[in-house]
């Protein structure tokens, strides 16, 4: 039902000029998602409250809630078709009165961690698409036919929201911006452990990916207290991202995961100076994909002890600060930062080595990241004691991965069960700190057993660099412009 559910929303959004992509499709769906799920969150809230015999105060005033605009039900309990407004009444109501009244909670809000903030977030940042009004209703009586009351029904729209992610990302000119392979999460997650209790931070969360594999990873870590479910509800995933449409969606994602209010903040991590970072600021485990390629502003790089235009290197640096001593991290990276010979990338693999253990490398093999053409390793790392060890497992599923052949957790299975021993075998070595060159700390990926993979760039990979070298080039000329 909910798969049906799903392709007919689509197909009515195919016939909307203002939605062509899968971005669209998505961030439409989305904030009509968002709003049924919170007509069912305060029902449920509403029926507790009388049971233990209060009065539940709603978040929504009366005209503003799923029941009263989208989908009015008669005492039969079905749509009141006199009451359910639709054409251009409708379209006028969701853009001039619905709209409007939900972005004002972000001002009303006690604070950024409350519901009500992110109901002020959301709205500000969206706009209704769908300018047909009869397409609208269309779409709207589709979103009421789904129920996410029960953790089964949670479980199944939340599989559905995730394709829908994926694809988004297939379909974008850089898949891994939204959409880690899941399989690979899994992955990190294992090998990093995280344990109820703990706070597990991801300041690139995107589609918030890691942070919904980390609560489903704890939450079937044997039987859980009430205490713990509260602490995994409230006091253990943090996120933060810069991009609206991303926040948008990670925040609906872990909703459709079981996470009521998810602590996940709109805004750009790279403008926190790390001088500022306290201890009460840090985090037990870090898990991201931080975006690569980037170039930050002048003004911006201040920030950091390492200063450089790549993004991710400065994300790297972010995430070293703050974890905790001891803190574990898993973080997805370009291939190229091993090897790099800028002052930058030499300088951040020094620190690295220095301040954390980085005792795991994964080297991922082309066609990793869908829509991506670029190759990645996975660093994982602990923060407080330098590197004596790096062990380093080439994945190599023995196949070529695309979107027909993506990664699958079965193709990780080895590296799970030999990265618990760094056991050597002909895809996996260890080299010892006393090896790294001093001068160059490089760490790239040169397996002794003779299977080294030569890493052949897609077309698209080398017109990136281009474009960004030529970016580069056309900085430095302003700068030398404004010396003359």
């Amino acid at each position: 039902m909910f798969e049906q559910a799903f392709k007919n929303i689509d197909d009515a959004l195919w016939k909307e000029a203002g939605c062509t992509t899968e971005l669209d499709y998505i961030e439409q769906t989305s904030w009509l998602l968002f709003l049924k799920y919170l007509d069912g969150l305060e029902e449920d809230k509403a029926s507790i409250a009388a049971l233990e015999g209060k009065k539940y105060g709603y978040i929504l005033d009366q005209p503003y809630r799923w029941e009263s605009w989208a989908a009015p039900k008669g005492k039969d309990g079905k749509l009141d078709q006199k009451a359910a407004a639709t054409g251009d009444d409708l379209r006028d109501f969701v853009n001039q009165k619905l709209f409007p009244y939900l972005a004002g909670f972000k001002a009303r809000a006690t604070g950024p961690n409350t519901i009500e903030y992110k109901i002020g977030e959301i709205f500000s940042e969206l706009k209704n698409r769908i300018a047909n009004g009869y397409n609208l209703r269309d779409i709207i009586d589709h979103i009421d036919e789904l129920r996410f009351r029960s953790q089964t029904e949670k479980h199944e729209l939340s599989h559905l929201y995730e394709a829908k992610i994926r694809n988004m990302g297939n379909a974008g000119r850089n898949g891994g911006e939204y959409y880690t392979p899941r399989p690979l999460i899994r992955a990190m997650i294992q090998v990093v452990k995280p344990e109820v209790g703990e706070r597990i931070y991801d300041g690139a969360c995107g589609s918030a990916g890691f942070l919904c594999e980390a609560f489903d990873y704890l939450r079937n870590q044997g039987k859980l207290s009430t205490s713990d479910l509260k602490t995994l509800q409230t006091r253990t995933f943090y996120g933060k991202e810069k991009k609206g449409l991303a926040y948008i969606i990670g925040i609906m994602n872990m909703i459709l995961h079981g996470i009521e209010a998810p602590n996940i903040v709109h805004t750009n991590t790279l403008t926190e100076n790390l001088a500022d970072i306290q201890d009460k600021d840090r985090y037990d485990v870090v898990l991201a994909n931080p975006p690569f390629g980037g170039k930050e502003r002048k003004e911006l790089q201040q920030n950091f002890t390492i200063r450089t235009g790549e993004t991710a290197f400065l994300f790297l640096q972010h995430f070293i600060r703050i974890l905790k001593a001891g803190g574990r991290s898993a973080i997805v990276i370009k291939n190229t930062f091993l090897s790099n010979t800028d002052n930058a990338s030499v300088a951040l693999r020094k620190e690295l080595l220095a301040s954390c253990n980085l005792h795991t490398v994964l080297d991922c093999p082309s066609g990793t990241f869908q829509g991506a053409g670029v190759k990645t390793v996975v660093l994982f790392f602990e923060k407080g004691a330098p590197t004596r060890k790096v062990w380093f497992y080439q994945l190599d599923p023995g196949r070529n991965m695309g979107k027909t052949n993506p990664l699958n957790d079965d193709d990780l299975v080895d590296f799970l069960k030999l990265q618990k021993t760094f056991a050597d075998s002909p895809k996996s070595w260890s080299v010892a700190a006393e090896a790294i060159d001093t001068e160059t700390f490089d760490l790239s990926v040169k397996n002794p057993n003779g299977s080294e993979e030569i890493a052949h760039r897609s077309p698209q990979a080398i017109m990136e660099e281009i474009a960004a070298l030529d970016a580069e080039s056309a900085e430095i000329l302003e700068n030398i412009r404004a010396l003359l």
